[in-house]
């Protein structure tokens, strides 16, 4: 049964808490929330109305709303905005995008999609006419990052015999029956005429798609960490590794466009960016290459009128009395400082314009922006710093040095700590 077949999987992970359902209200996915309700698990339907098929579409959106309602299912649905670019590709970043939304404000890391078997052959069959290479052929992973997919081993017939068993009213999208789609072209046309020469092509796709991930494990157990000191060779297959684990599409071009980037820019101290998708970017400096992700930046502040601990985002910050002996100071990369102040009178927060520091042992003070220039920040992580101020001057950035004006003159009066909450 796939209910066992459910029940099995998140026994495999160690699922708990709050559960997402990507639901677009067809066959794999209404098959998918309603076991779920039915084994009890606490659940939120979400549901991104692409906004392609005009009355189709909105129709669509309330059969997800009135079988939530009905069960009781908790139920959040956003419109795809009309700048969205109507393909296939962008429509998935979209979805994806929205999906990540979804987990953070529902306050969960598990979000189910509802690929099936037979979804995963036809993503193998696409990817070897695409030459994406023996990652690619991996087809749809079961787990990557906080994306799960406990439908991957069951077949679309079984999930049509589920819905046709409990009197279930999915929705059948109308575009699915257009072969200007790729994958439609590939579901509707192809796999039947391969099935007369194999009629047992989706089995045996979905076991190149096992024996490609066997043989990508055992690769990738003996590939270098990092990007920018590995060989030619051992770098496409890194760069093909990220894309496949980011869920891009991907072909030979854009591997090869990847790899130029980075040879170009493996020197640049302050490092440089590279679109991956509309929210993804690789970043690549003189010591590392990273994808990192669009994030907007955060407002948050505190006050810090006494001694104590504080709780800031993902952080506790402490300001405390100094008591003891001295051996030795910490160094600027420590999250650690000995000060020297009368009054404790200050702010906790992000950088913001007009920020100016007098770093330990200089006479004047220079803007927050060429500080962080000269200790080599990556652009994309100056917004994430945490500092200590007062008004528009920065007294302590954790990690990278106290000001003068606190310095310590003969013995420390406080000493402050950042660290993760």
């Amino acid at each position: 049964m796939i209910s066992n077949r459910i029940e099995k999987f998140i026994e495999k992970y160690s699922l708990s808490g709050t559960f997402i359902i990507a639901f677009s209200g067809g066959y794999d996915s209404m098959c998918l929330l309603d076991i779920l309700y039915k084994l009890n698990k606490n659940i939120v339907a979400v549901h991104l109305n692409h906004n392609w098929r005009g009355s189709e579409s909105n129709s669509d959106a309330q059969n997800c709303e009135n079988f939530a309602k009905t069960r009781n299912i908790p139920y959040y649905s956003e419109i795809l905005p009309d700048s969205v670019e109507k393909t296939e590709t962008a429509a998935r970043e979209a979805r994806y995008e929205f999906f990540r939304r979804c987990a953070k404000k529902f306050n969960s890391e598990v979000v189910f999609t509802a690929h099936n078997f037979d979804d995963n052959a036809e993503t193998v069959l696409y990817r070897i006419i695409k030459g994406t290479g023996t990652i690619g052929l991996q087809g749809i992973s079961e787990h990557r990052d906080i994306f799960y997919r406990p439908l991957l081993k069951t077949k679309r017939c079984e999930i049509e015999e589920y819905i046709k068993k409990n009197n279930l009213s999915p929705n059948i999208d109308s575009s699915n029956f257009n072969s200007k789609y790729k994958r439609n072209l590939i579901r509707l046309e192809i796999l039947p005429i391969l099935q007369e020469i194999n009629p047992k092509v989706t089995q045996a796709l979905n076991s190149l798609s096992e024996l490609a991930a066997e043989d990508n494990n055992l690769i990738n157990s003996y590939l270098p960490k990092n990007i920018i000191e590995s060989s030619p060779n051992e770098q496409k297959r890194l760069i093909y590794k990220i894309l496949a684990e980011n869920n891009i599409e991907y072909d030979r071009k854009k591997i090869e466009n990847i790899q130029k980037f980075i040879e170009q820019n493996k020197n640049s101290k302050s490092g440089k960016k590279f679109s991956l998708s509309e929210n993804l970017w690789l970043f690549v400096n003189t010591s590392k290459a990273e994808v990192i992700t669009k994030e907007e930046k955060k407002n948050t502040q505190i006050q810090i009128k006494k001694c104590g601990k504080y709780k800031f985002e993902d952080y506790e910050f402490s300001i405390e009395p100094f008591s003891g002996q001295l051996s030795k100071y910490p160094s600027d990369k420590d999250f650690k400082a000995y000060i020297n102040t009368e009054n404790i009178d200050f702010i906790l927060r992000h950088r913001e314009n007009g920020d100016k520091i007098q770093p330990l042992g200089l006479i004047g003070s220079q803007k927050l922006k060429k500080y962080l220039n000269e200790k080599k920040i990556p652009a994309h992580e100056k917004d994430k710093l945490v500092f200590l101020c007062q008004n528009n001057e920065i007294l302590w950035a954790p990690g990278l040095g106290i000001s003068e004006k606190i310095k310590v003159v003969n013995a420390p009066t406080h000493v402050l700590t950042l660290k993760r909450g």
